[in-house]
């Protein structure tokens, strides 16, 4: 065991663990035993460091040691290593200050490890001094829920780029099947199942042009604001003489941006007025409202398919669902709908995710959201979910569906939707009238429609 010390006194840590006494006190603060903090955040805040400690170590090749260090300690756990030592759990208190620390002593350790150093030997590498200088929870935190944004972001783009034209071959192979159409769930006009999944194919690729644009409003970040976006470093201004211009930090806020671009591969920016990037959270709001309209999408078409596909006899019946799995413990050969249900599920959550962001995004008082903790957990919950639902909806759920043709043609010929066409000839009430007087029937209403045209 190793004892590491703070202002609060003193805890007893495992000498493998790589976190450190901070990282230790959150655990046992916020043990709510929900999930842990995001992967994709956590990745995203190694970056941040890894481009911190490569900025430092170029400005500053006479003590660039440590930095050389902590690079290589940010490569390795960007390879994986050491993923059990990120330990804390997504919602906690204080906006994020928590993982930020997990991810600073976890770093400094691991590179004390490579510089041959026991974990908690900080006068070599610190996890406040040196892993996080020139930073602040409250530009680190929200830069790297932006670059995990984006990247999710980017990912579902794809998802639903194939999804789409999953739904536009569907739109071609089922183009000559005729069908009822039906308004309110009762029966319309005559339309093509190739029309129905023409439609859905629209609203998707709505969305994936919604998820490609709102890219560009998580490009801006705060980083090098520190703590209130006023671009200040506590190190720098203690070293600095007085009346010195604060050189070094302009330097490091550049070339960290720089840097930070080359590392992640996303056009960031540094944002024009920063304090608002530090206090305001309407970004993430913006964000998950296109997420909710993609998820309202996906429980409309998963809703469709689940009434077409129901039966196999007591429903319509008109496409049929791959079977995937058992429907019944008790009533043989019964097969459910089970993945339109879980896009359905899937779209509710992230519709109750969205109103959580709404309510964490309002609740920030001043210079900064002791929130964001929530709204990343949900933001990224949301993402990630549609990613993998909306895979799972295309390989498991669109691409082996079959139609059936008969039922289709069935259920048509069983309406008097035809009778539609003759209002414009005829005048509604006349259309109305013989539709009453032949009690629905559809033969004896086509008759008596040709006969009254003759």
């Amino acid at each position: 065991m190793r004892i590491e010390k703070d202002f609060l006194g003193e805890l007893a840590l495992r000498d493998d663990a790589l976190y450190g006494i901070q990282t230790l006190r959150a655990q046992d603060n916020f043990a709510l035993g929900y999930k842990k903090t995001h992967p994709q955040l956590i990745r995203a805040m190694i970056l941040v460091k890894k481009a911190a400690a490569l900025t430092y170590g170029s400005l500053e090749p006479e003590q660039a040691k440590p930095y050389q260090a902590i690079v290589s300690a940010c490569d390795r756990l960007l390879a994986g290593e050491a993923a059990d030592m990120f330990i804390l759990e997504a919602l906690q208190g204080g906006a994020g200050t928590s993982t930020n620390m997990n991810v600073n002593e976890v770093v400094a350790n691991l590179a004390l490890r490579i510089l041959g150093k026991a974990p908690g030997a900080y006068e070599t590498v610190h996890p406040l001094d040196t892993v996080n200088r020139g930073q602040s929870t409250n530009d680190v935190y929200p830069t790297a829920l932006r670059i995990a944004g984006i990247t999710l972001l980017r990912d579902l783009s794809g998802s639903c780029a194939k999804l789409q034209e999953a739904l536009q071959k569907k739109e071609l192979d089922f183009e000559g099947i005729h069908k009822l159409g039906r308004t309110e769930l009762m029966d319309a006009v005559p339309v093509t199942l190739g029309s129905e999944f023409g439609a859905y194919a629209q609203a998707i690729a709505r969305d994936r042009w919604r998820l490609y644009k709102i890219e560009e409003r998580l490009r801006q970040i705060n980083l090098g604001g520190t703590a209130v976006g006023l671009y200040r470093s506590r190190k720098d201004r203690k070293d600095r003489k007085d009346g010195e211009k604060p050189q070094g930090e302009r330097k490091y806020r550049f070339r960290v941006m720089e840097t930070l671009r080359e590392l992640t591969g996303i056009g960031l920016a540094a944002a024009e007025y920063p304090m608002d990037i530090t206090q305001n959270n309407d970004v993430f709001v913006e964000v998950s409202g296109l997420l909710k309209a993609l998820a309202v999408n996906l429980m409309k078409i998963a809703g469709d398919l689940r009434l077409m596909n129901s039966g196999p006899w007591g429903g319509l019946g008109e496409i049929k669902l791959a079977p995937l799995q058992m429907g019944s413990t008790i009533m043989p050969g019964k097969v459910n709908p089970v993945i339109p249900e879980m896009i359905i599920q899937t779209a509710i959550r992230v519709q109750a995710n969205d109103y959580a962001i709404t309510m964490a995004a309002s609740q920030g008082e001043f210079e900064l959201n002791p929130f964001l903790p929530l709204i990343a957990d949900a933001l990224l919950e949301s993402l990630s979910l549609l990613n993998r639902g909306v895979g799972l909806f295309r390989t498991k759920c669109i691409e082996l569906l079959t139609p059936n043709p008969e039922r289709c043609a069935a259920h048509l010929n069983a309406s008097y939707a035809f009778a539609a066409a003759w209002a414009p000839q005829l005048g509604y009430d006349k259309v109305s009238a013989i539709i009453a007087d032949c009690r629905g029937d559809p033969e004896l209403i086509k008759k008596a429609l040709e006969g009254v045209s003759e």
